[in-house]
């Protein structure tokens, strides 16, 4: 599968959000934008989170590939609709023409698609530590890398206040884990020990800290909202079908202003 538009953005992210079973989550701001127009459920943006993400272009160890322009129509694995999809995008086509670039559908979760690239079934595909880190050892060569932006999409039944105390206790953690980000770097192998042992066998000095990034929580700057439409725009990753489950239909904007004073 080679288009984002044959995928449900709902797939992962989201799901519970419109089934009704919750009311807020976080994901990669490119992805929330496509979300927050086909939802179902009258979910909207309502500011940036505070975990930025590292994520990496990754080739096996006995790849031809070597810099970015190499990767010219080769099979990229990405997850559609993530930010490690998205983000592949802006990271080549600083190197190469759109059309040039040979995005394949790849499973959620950087665990199943670096045993892809191991396996031969891709060129290359983009992970999220730990896993970065994991293909490092295994002698895998990054080839661009880069931080991204997620948001929080909300429920009417989130308001500013609500907000704005979540926030309070997200800026308290953010201030903890900058304040000795080694004491964190754990949490990264201990949510995959159970069921990956490779990630299990990783040590906390395997894993660098400058990939840990979090800033406070923040309202998304016009000018960068503006931009990071655009772009989501020109992937063609933007459903164009419409849920709908009765409820009140999507916003047109896709970011609700009124809680810019509360991220």
């Amino acid at each position: 599968m080679t288009s984002p538009k044959e995928v449900d953005p709902f797939a992962s992210h989201g799901k519970l959000f419109e089934q009704g079973k919750a009311d807020m989550y976080n994901a990669c701001e490119w992805g929330n934008y496509c979300r927050v127009q086909a939802t179902g459920a009258g979910s909207r943006q309502v500011g940036r989170r505070a975990i930025v993400t590292y994520s990496a272009l990754v080739v096996a160890p006995d790849s031809p590939v070597y810099t970015p322009q190499q990767l010219a129509n080769r099979t990229i694995g990405v997850p559609f609709y993530f930010g490690t999809h998205y983000i592949a995008l802006h990271m080549l086509e600083g190197f190469l023409r759109r059309e040039e670039i040979k995005l394949c559908r790849a499973p959620n979760g950087s665990r199943y698609r670096l045993a892809a690239l191991m396996k031969g079934e891709l060129d290359a595909t983009t992970l999220t530590e730990p896993h970065i880190t994991l293909a490092e050892k295994k002698g895998c060569r990054i080839i661009c890398s880069a931080f991204f932006h997620g948001t929080e999409v909300a429920s009417e039944r989130v308001d500013a206040e609500t907000y704005a105390a979540f926030n309070r206790a997200v800026r308290e953690a953010v201030r903890r884990i900058n304040a000795d980000k080694r004491a964190y770097l754990h949490y990264f192998i201990d949510y995959h020990a159970k069921t990956d042992p490779e990630i299990a066998a990783l040590k906390v000095d395997d894993l660098r800290e400058s990939r840990l990034v979090v800033c406070d929580p923040a309202p998304i700057p016009l000018d960068e909202m503006h931009r990071s439409i655009s772009s989501t725009r020109t992937c063609s990753a933007t459903p164009t079908r419409r849920r709908s489950r009765g409820k009140e239909p999507p916003p047109a904007w896709p970011f609700d202003l009124r809680f810019r004073g509360s991220a």
